[in-house]
């Protein structure tokens, strides 16, 4: 790739630009954190919707913690991939063991960032899932499927870049799939950006309790 996004928060101006229909459908902007965070601050802005975040969790095969077979997100939502737990041979204990890991992160993360407030209620609404990117999707359906699951009536999933084969994934758990730049040969999320660095819990607790 030639170009690249400066910044999260030039990425979400931009990512801005391309949702305005949505003004005015009684929306709730949910970011995936922590990266998902300044850009999902500046959708909410230009949408006049209320900002949250929604909490997923990758289950790593406990010996390959990088490679995933499955996740979790808010709500009880569990998605597993089937071929890596039959190909490594996992078995059931070792996936329980690993989901009950996660779930202690995802629950402290998700109180963490929201700092005692409560979950945006998303009954009857349309919920736009936002990240900084998509590599292969697999994190951003987990989200859409925990998104309807909490009574979104449309889910929307948007996002600055992302790979085309992520959206293509994507398209089948959500209603819509906003991505202005899906550029061949893209597989990491950092290398759309100049500035990728990691922000930390305080970091993104912050953005989320100055945008509510």
């Amino acid at each position: 790739m030639v170009r690249r996004y400066p910044s999260r928060e030039e990425a979400g101006r931009r990512l801005a630009r391309s949702v305005g229909h949505l003004r005015g459908a009684d929306t709730v902007v949910l970011a995936l954190p922590r990266g998902g965070l300044p850009v999902a601050r500046e959708v909410a802005r230009t949408l006049g919707a209320p900002l949250d975040v929604l909490v997923v969790r990758k289950l790593g095969v406990p010996w390959h913690p990088e490679l995933a077979m499955g996740a979790i997100a808010e709500g009880g939502i569990q998605v597993l991939n089937d071929e890596v737990i039959r190909l490594a041979e996992i078995s059931a204990e070792s996936i329980d063991q690993v989901r009950a890991r996660e779930h202690v992160e995802l629950e402290r993360r998700g109180a963490l960032l929201r700092s005692g407030r409560e979950r945006v209620a998303l009954g009857g609404r349309t919920a736009v899932i936002v990240d900084d990117g998509m590599a292969t999707g697999a994190t951003a359906a987990v989200a859409c499927t925990a998104a309807r699951a909490a009574g979104a009536a449309r889910v929307v999933l948007a996002v600055p870049i992302a790979s085309p084969e992520a959206v293509r994934r994507v398209a089948q758990d959500a209603d819509e799939v906003i991505c202005p730049w899906a550029p061949a040969g893209y597989d990491s999320v950092g290398a759309g950006y100049s500035d990728f660095h990691q922000l930390s819990d305080d970091e993104a607790a912050r953005i989320l309790r100055e945008s509510t």
